[in-house]
């Protein structure tokens, strides 16, 4: 696995453990919440659920990610490749809602896309 893919593929883990905290630990926070475009505390309220249940998608890819990393070779590589696919299919699929979420699409992929791309070419 080339070292340059796998660090992007390990900020990306590290941006979505980061999503995770925020949608499932700590969504009711007016600054999280409000982050994602909610505008009261009732809105975070109704959408609570649904937010921890997106968060531990987030997690569940990061997971995949640092477990590719670690296992290496073509096994570990495949792992880190669909990982970093399935975040830039997510981040297509929320730009599918509105050009309002270019900003976030662009935050989420980022990193995978860099790490997809040093895959492709090194």
């Amino acid at each position: 696995m080339p070292v340059a893919a796998a660090v992007f593929a390990a900020l990306a883990a590290v941006l979505h453990v980061a999503i995770f905290v925020m949608e499932s630990v700590l969504w009711t926070r007016p600054a999280v919440y409000r982050r994602f475009g909610l505008a009261s505390a009732d809105d975070a309220a109704a959408t609570q659920s649904m937010a921890y249940n997106q968060g531990f998608y987030n997690l569940f890819l990061a997971l995949g990610i640092v477990i590719g990393i670690a296992v290496g070779g073509s096994v570990g590589t495949a792992l880190v490749v669909f990982c970093c696919a399935c975040i830039v299919a997510a981040a297509a699929v929320l730009l599918t809602t509105g050009l309002s979420y270019l900003r976030a699409a662009a935050t989420q992929a980022v990193f995978a896309v860099v790490a997809l791309v040093l895959f492709a070419v090194l």
